[in-house]
């Protein structure tokens, strides 16, 4: 149910993430996506190659400054790819003790204003308090010892709220198995201003599902 009364919350700025046909595209953006999510990583069972990217560009007519580059652990080549490719943020995943000088990399190709780091935490593992130099923007997602992301398992929302009032400047974002379900809640106990949904609003993997997509920002108090 959304937020009521006292208790209601800013609504959050909102990214479907793992796009893979146009008219998908189409819809989140006209219940009013902020973001679109295309992810690249070949793994992905959600995976878009980037002329597919382009093409989804063009037939949904997704605007460049909403368009998310979604991938783990690229080398600079790859990113600049990507930059190059019509994307404005990159959203990279990657093993927590991934050395820095990449991460320092990938902060140059695309600058620390476009980048949202999403670093594989388990669950046992602190936020890595280094990683704050390089972007602007972290994502934290559920985790999962085989998967990057994408998963439906849910982030710990406790810990979340805890990082962000720990590095207030920075951008959060809250992600891992949000749904129509539990997207209010996880919100009013996160205090996420930006929240991921992917496999939550799907019917099968990069098939997104229109009732619940519709849902879930009707949930937040988003339409």
């Amino acid at each position: 149910q959304p937020l009521r009364g006292k208790s209601r919350m800013k609504v959050p700025k909102i990214k479907v993430c793992g796009i893979t046909r146009p008219g998908d595209a189409e819809f989140a953006l006209a219940e009013g996506a902020d973001l679109l999510g295309f992810i690249l990583y070949e793994k992905s069972p959600r995976q878009v190659t980037l002329s597919e990217a382009h093409a989804l560009f063009a037939d949904a007519e997704v605007p460049e400054g909403k368009r998310v580059a979604v991938d783990v652990s690229p080398d600079p080549d790859r990113l600049a790819r990507w930059k190059n490719g019509g994307f404005s943020l990159f959203q990279l995943h990657f093993p927590y003790d991934l050395p820095r000088d990449r991460i320092a990399e990938w902060a140059q190709v695309v600058g620390s204003e476009n980048l949202w780091l999403a670093p594989k935490l388990p669950t046992d593992q602190p936020f890595p308090e280094d990683l704050a130099v390089f972007a602007s923007s972290f994502l934290v997602d559920g985790y999962s010892p085989d998967a990057y992301g994408g998963t439906g398992q849910p982030a710990d929302w406790t810990r979340f709220a805890e990082w962000k009032s720990l590095w207030p400047d920075k951008e959060w974002i809250l992600a891992g198995g949000l749904s129509p379900e539990n997207v209010s809640r996880a919100v009013a106990i996160s205090g996420a201003g930006r929240v991921d949904a992917n496999s939550g609003v799907e019917s099968a993997p990069g098939i997104k599902d229109s009732a619940k997509v519709r849902a879930f920002f009707a949930s937040l108090g988003a339409t």
